[in-house]
């Protein structure tokens, strides 16, 4: 059983402008903290900001990401800064599920999945939206694309091969060109960890807009790279249709550095076991869906 989408609740019933996360929400899996929330509640959560005329970083964990926080001091103070943070992974939910985590494959979020949503609501809502990311002419393909799907769609692009250092020449010119256009939401995609360092870095700069950071989302919807199919990401199989299509960049991306992550996983697992040893429980305690149901009356209580 699980809960109808937030947007079915009235409108008074909300409290408006920030993320209301239920105790099963937020979790801390494999080293790193993600929400488990649902495309529906994301939009809800954007929509919110966009109102508020406040900005958001919308951060996504996957194993890379996850490898990556291990490494690099900048990625984790990217994923300290992020106000709601995806999970764009369904190896990663199932994991969460084995160590006692609510997820559900319905909780992967990632723009692929979520794109057919995201512009209808965008075009519905007068959104203005900037993309900076990909080579030279695929942002221009990617929105010729976009808006012959969406002919009312508000969105301009910069390309993403440009000096990104920070108070440099060319990467304060894209600031500014974003500036000018006052986006309500920033897609960036640079690949991992580029887009998030140089979020991290440059969103503070804007006027208030939600950023995202989308990896080769737009290099997807130019046609450049072609897409699994949603099924095999909905089982847990696109990283293999991934690999097969460009093995040498990816091969240690999925073969090698998943092992880094045997010790997080272990140290999931051990407090897996210790909660369900936890001494005291009480053999009549609230099951799991009258606590859900709880908490989330509790969310959304005005």
């Amino acid at each position: 059983m699980f809960l109808p989408a937030r947007d079915a609740f009235p409108v008074e019933t909300r409290r408006p402008y920030r993320m209301n996360r239920r105790p099963e929400e937020r979790v801390k899996v494999l080293g790193g903290e993600m929400d488990l929330v649902r495309p529906e509640e994301v939009f809800h959560f954007v929509a919110g900001r966009i109102a508020g005329g406040k900005g958001a970083i919308v951060a996504n964990h996957n194993l890379h990401s996850l490898y990556l926080l291990q490494k690099d001091p900048q990625v984790v103070d990217f994923f300290k800064a992020a106000e709601l943070i995806e999970v764009d992974s369904v190896p990663l939910i199932f994991w969460a599920r084995i160590v006692g985590r609510a997820s559900r494959r319905f909780h992967r979020c990632t723009y692929l999945d979520w794109r057919n949503d995201f512009w209808a609501r965008a075009t519905k809502e007068n959104w203005k939206v900037f993309f900076v990311g990909g080579a030279p002419g695929v942002a221009d393909k990617a929105l010729e694309n976009i808006r012959r799907d969406w002919p009312t769609a508000q969105v301009e692009s910069h390309q993403g091969y440009f000096d990104v250092t920070d108070g440099g020449a060319e990467n304060e010119a894209v600031v500014a060109r974003i500036k000018a256009y006052k986006p309500d939401i920033l897609f960036v995609g640079m690949g991992m960890p580029r887009q998030e360092k140089w979020l991290l870095e440059n969103h503070k700069k804007l006027d208030p807009c939600v950023g995202f950071t989308v990896g080769g989302a737009f290099d997807y919807e130019a046609g450049v790279q072609l897409a699994a199919p949603r099924w095999m990401g909905q089982v847990g199989m696109e990283w293999l249709f991934r690999l097969m299509a460009d093995p040498e960049r990816l091969f240690t991306r999925y073969c090698v550095e998943p092992w880094h992550l045997f010790g997080p996983a272990m140290a999931d697992a051990r407090r897996a076991l210790a909660r369900q040893l936890k001494p005291g429980k009480k053999k009549n305690a609230v099951p799991p869906e009258a606590a859900y149901r709880r908490a989330t009356d509790l969310a959304l209580k005005p």
